[in-house]
């Protein structure tokens, strides 16, 4: 295994919650088949349960536009200290206990215009990743993120 970062914030969006920024949460406890307890988003499709976030896009903001964004704006779940985007589909990443797969990228969002009417494009290939949980655990702010390799 190779160290590929840090956790440096930790997101869940608990029912009744709309909106961004997702509300920051001390610690997610990743539930392989289901998805993050206590999230609305859970038990819903797997592969679109937990999103990744590296913090690219929050500094591009700042730098090309001007904007600064509070962390979880982007509906992340796991904000990193490294790019996920240069890790392919398939990826897997041990965060504290937990085992997270890399499934798909996530889509361009028009609500993030709200910050800024260029944001959207300008970070159209950094957005975020979606994952699947392969095994439980606790994810915390300051967990080494270990690269596992690949899987398909």
């Amino acid at each position: 295994m190779i160290v590929a970062g840090k956790v440096l914030g930790t997101f869940s969006a608990p029912e009744g919650v709309s909106g961004m920024p997702r509300p920051r949460a001390e610690s997610l406890k990743m539930v392989a088949g289901y998805g993050i307890e206590g999230d609305k988003y859970a038990g819903g499709p797997e592969y679109k349960t937990v999103m990744i976030v590296g913090d690219l896009p929050y500094k591009m903001a700042k730098e090309e536009l001007g904007v600064e964004m509070e962390e979880g704006s982007l509906g992340e779940n796991i904000l990193l200290d490294f790019d996920p985007h240069e890790f392919a589909p398939g990826t897997l990443f041990r965060i504290g206990k937990a085992k997270i797969q890399i499934v798909d990228s996530c889509t361009l969002c028009k609500h993030l215009a709200v910050f800024h009417p260029k944001l959207p494009r300008l970070i159209r290939d950094r957005r975020g990743l979606y994952c699947r949980i392969i095994s439980d655990g606790e994810i915390r702010i300051g967990d080494t993120v270990l690269w596992e390799g690949r899987e398909l």
